[in-house]
């Protein structure tokens, strides 16, 4: 088939001319691929899916009878633009009790169509041809990617184990730095588990003001912190003067799907976000909004949901090392993040993560995320479908003698 006559026109941040004739898949869509193929080629087998990073609960029953009110509404019905007042009351009083940071709900907040959106658009905000932004990897690309949409560029910083999987700041070049304007975390990270700790933040408040850079806090699981009491950027001395942090109600109060969380901190950069997001969408649905006020005035959703998987994750870290894995309880998300294994019994080796990935799916119907940026890992999410722990335990101990067959090398 011969190209279609605006071949020639696509942007180059998108491929330009060759967009949509590469044969690369990104790993999500291969392990997709995987795991439709394997369920047609074993239907006999049931698949243990620790690779979903999804909740696998509905929205509590409140929340949903909220929506089941509001979604009649007339006054309901119309563009939401920027927001509704209420949502940004219900996020700022949610902000003072869980975390103790004071914001004016007025100038201070905003409500977003989940954290993704806003981590889209705040290249916009800020990142003109040449600049850079500073990302972790393993991470969440999409401020990256928009970087380079802009014409930015990434400057990477690698998360490994020896360094508590917190990135190192003062290793990154001088010029690097007189060219950067954003730096985005996002803790308790996603995939590593780890948490960050008040020290870090301080330095990373400091780190900001001494060279202007803006810091783009991704709290997407911070109610989903097990080591210590949840912690917020926005709460150390002097955050809120260098950046903004980005919450959803996605991870701790299972409402994926849902799509509504909210950006809070410096006031300028919240309007700045704000006059972007204005130009980019026309606010999420009214009935969202208040259905997800009800959640967040309710103190009971984010502790059930992270008593949940706790528990799961409890579970799986004594699975896997009583199969030879090296890991430990994370400190938050609902990901473990271990080394992956570089073979198996009968001398199959392993050259990185993807492939051992892809053999536990396809040679044994194990799914994982496989993360090779700062050495060869697999994530297991514990976000799988099990009706009670009951459940649980038999998706275990079928994950166990698979495991053990396999018989891991590291």
């Amino acid at each position: 088939m011969s190209d279609p006559y605006f071949q020639s026109r696509f942007a180059e941040r998108i491929g330009g001319a060759n967009y949509g004739k590469g044969t690369d898949i990104y790993k999500f869509e291969k392990i997709k691929r995987a795991k439709r193929a394997v369920l047609a080629a074993h239907p006999e087998r049931p698949l243990l899916d620790f690779g979903i990073g999804e909740n696998d609960g509905m929205a509590p029953e409140v929340v949903r009878r909220r929506m089941t009110e509001e979604i009649g509404k007339p006054e309901n019905r119309g563009y939401a633009d920027n927001g509704i007042p209420e949502f940004n009351e219900a996020a700022a009083r949610f902000m003072q009790r869980a975390f103790g940071v004071t914001l004016d709900p007025a100038t201070e907040v905003n409500h977003c169509i989940g954290s993704k959106p806003a981590l889209a658009m705040i290249p916009a905000v800020f990142i003109n041809p040449g600049d850079v932004t500073l990302m972790t990897v393993p991470g969440y690309p999409v401020a990256g990617t928009h970087t380079r949409y802009y014409g930015g560029e990434v400057h990477r910083l690698p998360l490994r184990r020896e360094n508590h999987y917190l990135p190192d700041l003062d290793a990154v070049p001088a010029d690097v730095l007189r060219r950067t304007k954003l730096l985005v975390l996002n803790y308790p990270n996603s995939p590593t588990g780890k948490v960050a700790t008040v020290d870090f933040y301080k330095h990373v408040t400091a780190f900001a003001h001494r060279h202007g850079i803006v810091v783009v806090q991704d709290a997407a699981h911070t109610v989903l912190t097990y080591e210590g009491e949840p912690l917020s950027f926005l709460a150390v001395p002097g955050a809120k003067e260098v950046g903004i942090e980005i919450h959803s109600l996605s991870k701790g109060f299972d409402m994926i799907g849902w799509r509504i969380g909210w950006f809070c901190g410096h006031e300028r950069i919240v309007r700045a976000l704000a006059d972007v997001k204005d130009n980019s969408d026309s606010g999420q649905f009214i009935a969202i909004q208040k259905a997800a006020i009800t959640a967040l005035d309710d103190t009971a959703i984010p502790v059930r949901t992270r008593a949940k998987y706790e528990r799961r994750l409890g579970k799986l870290v004594r699975m896997l090392r009583e199969c030879g894995f090296t890991c430990e309880m994370p400190g938050g998300t609902y990901f473990l993040y271990c080394p992956a294994p570089t073979g198996a019994a009968g001398g199959l080796v392993f050259e990185n993560a993807e492939a051992a990935s892809q053999y536990l799916i396809h040679e044994h119907s194990i799914v994982t995320v496989p993360w090779d940026d700062a050495g060869a890992h697999l994530r297991f999410s514990v976000t799988y479908e099990a009706a009670d722990e009951a459940g649980e335990d038999a998706l275990m101990a079928t994950a166990k003698e698979r495991l053990t067959r396999i018989r891991p090398v590291f």
